[in-house]
């Protein structure tokens, strides 16, 4: 009888989920992150300052 998978072997449906779950935060985490950004460099005199502090 062969092992039952491990929670995020990526066989499983939770593994599944958390891989998606990562991803879709990832997607919002960083279009949000751009929108944030665009809105300070626009109101600021330091964009290029700026714009590299917050790549970080």
């Amino acid at each position: 009888m062969a092992p039952l998978p491990g929670l995020y072997s990526g066989k499983s449906s939770l593994g599944l989920v958390a891989r998606v779950s990562a991803f879709s935060f990832g997607v919002v985490y960083g279009s949000l992150k751009l929108k944030v950004l665009k809105v300070l460099c626009r109101f600021s005199p330091f964009k290029f300052v700026l714009i590299s502090f917050v790549s970080r």
